[in-house]
């Protein structure tokens, strides 16, 4: 075949780019917001995870809308907002709306991450809101004194080693940290506010901290209708072609294996970590 024959036989299919249907871009937003990263996690959220897969989302050069596959208990605060910031950014970047829609749970950071959409969607079972911040530790001195261990710390400045946990707890030290959850209280509500506005329905105390079902949060304004991607989606733009955006996986997880690690301290800190994570899907019984 000459030269002339094979550049003809490549214009049909570049002629017919232009004919190919617009894209919805949907990116996978699953698991425990944290921002500790591991070689075998298969459910954390941090911006390290999921920022590949968000840009690649707004880069499709037929992008018209972009969706949000969220089921998160939620978790860093910190992670939930800077994700949340990044979507924005690339939703204004691009001119393009952002559909969030919550799978099983969308609470606390998980429904920070929902606001980060123009437009949010549950199913009517969903779990929703949990607008709050809170924190969990163990006292652990007692331990320390039937073990006949003692503890010793040496800091400069008076507040280094507020709450740790192999020491008493102290009342004055309990006030600080309300303050900082209230703080971030307070944060967390301006963010919903901002986002929802007007759609928050006024006389319930949406930031009590309280968790609401699918149809419920309808009611409240915390979600704007009751679909899942594919209704939606077919709805709203039925000629768009859906395309799914995966947060890549650490290479260990991909493959489905363990941590080889023998160390103690390694071990220790995934156990106490599949601990959390349990722990804060079992609060709405997944």
């Amino acid at each position: 075949m000459s030269v002339t024959d094979k550049i003809a036989a490549r214009l049909p299919r570049v002629m017919d780019r232009g004919e190919r249907p617009p894209v919805v871009a949907a990116v996978r937003l699953h698991g425990v917001i944290t921002p500790q990263s591991s070689p075998v996690a298969r459910n954390t959220i941090n911006l390290q995870n999921v920022e590949s897969a968000i840009n690649r989302a707004f880069d499709n050069e037929r992008l018209i809308a972009v969706a949000l596959l969220i089921n998160s208990p939620g978790g860093a605060p910190t992670q939930s907002a800077l994700i949340a910031e990044r979507i924005r950014e690339l939703a204004t970047k691009k001119h393009v709306p952002v559909l969030a829609f919550c799978e099983d749970v969308a609470a606390s950071g998980g429904y920070w991450l929902a606001c980060a959409g123009d437009e949010i969607y549950a199913h009517g079972t969903s779990l929703v809101g949990s607008i709050g911040v809170v924190s969990a530790g163990f006292g652990l001195n007692g331990l320390l004194d039937k073990a006949g261990v003692e503890r010793r710390v040496y800091t400069a400045g008076e507040n280094k080693v507020r709450l740790d946990p192999f020491q008493a707890e102290k009342p004055e030290d309990v006030e600080w940290l309300k303050g900082l959850h209230a703080d971030l209280h307070e944060q967390f509500k301006e963010w919903v506010t901002e986002r929802r506005g007007a759609k928050l329905k006024d006389g319930t105390d949406l930031f009590s901290g309280e968790v609401w079902t699918g149809s419920k949060a309808v009611e409240l304004g915390l979600v704007d209708g009751i679909g899942t991607i594919r209704s939606v989606i077919a709805k709203r733009f039925p000629d768009a072609e859906l395309t799914v955006a995966e947060p890549r996986k650490p290479l260990l997880a991909k493959l489905g294996l363990a941590s080889t690690s023998t160390r103690s301290g390694d071990l220790v800190a995934q156990v106490l970590a599949s601990v959390e994570e349990r722990a804060r899907w079992s609060r709405f019984g997944l």
